[in-house]
């Protein structure tokens, strides 16, 4: 993503917290729903735009949450960590199922910047017209677009769910100037609010982004301390590729020791100094087959 940084908050020490009445507030009506959505997107804009939120990873992990959303709406029981185990400890040969492809394909959604290219590899089964005319079927301020992206795709595909949300979140990522698709629709839209329409839906759409965006605001503020603090310790490494190592921990949600560029012992010994560190966390509570996030 590329940002213009405001003055206000160009001190990279602090990112500013969403404030109290946007994450305290109540509203019913659409345009005071409204009004709760457009601060908490503009604020969530600002907080991107500093260099020290690590831009690909807190889209990765934002794509766990739509994906695990996703799978809850579809009615599978997997949740984030048996997400993570599905992709992550995936053998050469095997299958992701059903709950890993969700998970695999909002992570590639996050990937690349938006075009209609990059949505077309994600989501295959869609022609790259269809896909054009459903992000441009909305138009007026970003939620609308959304919302009406969304709509668009469920009237000509009423089981595309997932694909839905991601064309929704791509349409109000471009519609905000943002380079890349960042998930927030998946994660606050409950199952019925997929088959509202009109007005409606853009209520349900609104008051459904209030709750990500500040979420999102919070990841960014503890990626972004946790980032620092990875960057301050990587000259303390001293394994030969500790530094692709640190990069693939500054981009991905989480890591497997055997998909670091070291031998397994190595990559293994390198995690264990890296918690030792305080710089990563071991994200399984397991003796094996662990995983490693920032």
């Amino acid at each position: 993503m590329t940002f213009a940084r405001p003055d206000h908050i160009s001190d990279n020490d602090t990112l500013p917290g969403m404030p109290a009445w946007v994450t305290s507030a109540r509203a019913e009506t659409l345009e005071d729903v409204a009004f709760l959505s457009g601060a908490a997107l503009h604020h969530l804009h600002l907080v991107l735009g500093r260099v020290a939120v690590p831009q690909a990873l807190l889209r990765d992990r934002l794509a766990l949450r739509a994906a695990e959303a996703c799978v809850a709406v579809s009615g599978r029981p997997e949740r984030a960590g048996e997400l993570r185990d599905t992709v992550h400890l995936l053998r050469p040969g095997d299958l992701p199922g059903p709950a890993g492809e969700t998970y695999l394909t909002w992570r590639r959604a996050v990937e690349r910047p938006v075009s209609i290219k990059a949505l077309g590899r994600v989501l295959p089964s869609f022609e790259p017209g269809q896909i054009a005319a459903w992000l441009d079927a909305g138009k007026g301020a970003p939620v609308t677009r959304a919302a009406m992206a969304l709509e668009a795709v469920l009237r000509e595909a009423p089981r595309a769910d997932e694909a839905a949300l991601i064309l929704a979140d791509a349409a109000l990522s471009q519609a905000l100037g943002w380079e890349h698709l960042v998930p927030l629709l998946a994660a606050g839209l409950k199952r019925a609010d997929l088959r509202k329409q009109g007005d409606d839906l853009r209520l349900a759409s609104h008051r459904a982004l209030i709750s990500p965006a500040i979420e999102a605001v919070r990841q960014a503020a503890d990626l972004a301390r946790r980032a620092a603090h990875l960057t301050a310790v990587a000259p303390k490494l001293r394994a030969k590729g500790a530094g692709d190592a640190v990069e693939m921990f500054l981009t991905r949600d989480s890591v497997a020791p055997s998909a670091l560029p070291l031998p397994d012992r190595a990559a293994r010994r390198l995690c264990d100094r890296l918690v030792e560190l305080g710089a990563v966390r071991e994200l399984t509570g397991r003796d094996t087959f662990r995983l490693y996030g920032v």
